[in-house]
């Protein structure tokens, strides 16, 4: 699965990986391989990654937008920490 973190300013991460924690307005979730199409919006917090090498990266977020589709997600921030 491909994710990619992006900022106004500029692209913050991309890369394939295992799975990701977001914090989403109800709550946090997780996506994983094959998760059902998804759009949400994002709280302050962290979102965490797991690559391929099952290596935790973590980043804090303000705020964003998540899309989840055909096993890439592309994450919106406000900003990262």
């Amino acid at each position: 699965m491909k994710i990619e973190i992006i900022t106004p300013d500029k692209k913050i991460y991309e890369g394939e990986i295992k799975s990701v924690r977001v914090p989403g307005k109800k709550g946090s979730f997780q996506v994983l391989k094959d998760h059902a199409p998804i759009i949400s919006t994002l709280e302050n917090g962290p979102v965490i990654i797991i690559d391929q090498a099952n290596i935790e990266t973590v980043f804090e977020i303000n705020g964003g937008v998540i899309e989840v589709k055909a096993n890439k997600v592309i994450l919106l921030a406000e900003s990262v920490r």
